[in-house]
């Protein structure tokens, strides 16, 4: 897969790595693919370049967290037959309430 490159402002830009690894990422770059102060970003080596993606975009990472998801709620019960039985058992306290007080049920 070809890594297209971004419009011309990216040509002949080199930065130097810093003590730490660190390396700013130009602002026009930024800028285009939304990263801003803050974000997470992972790396992805290919050959000898480097791809970086912010964490939301990562495929793998979403993949990851839908995985996390499943089953979740397996065996928790819930659904809508527990709610309907719910709502029988607050008519029926209600309507008790109500004949204790003298008040007949709406028509």
């Amino acid at each position: 897969m070809a890594i297209e490159e971004p419009a011309g402002y990216t040509e002949g830009m080199t930065h130097r790595v810093g003590i730490k690894g660190q390396v700013v990422i130009p602002k026009a770059i930024r800028d285009e693919i939304g990263i801003k102060p803050g974000d997470e970003v992972t790396f992805e080596p290919k050959g000898s370049e480097v791809r970086v993606r912010r964490v939301n975009d990562d495929p793998r990472r979403r993949a990851d967290g839908i995985r996390t998801l499943r089953g979740i709620w397996a065996g928790a019960g819930g659904g809508t037959e527990e709610l309907l039985g719910e709502r029988r058992r607050e008519r029926d306290i209600e309507e008790r309430k109500a004949q204790r007080w003298g008040v007949d049920r709406p028509r």
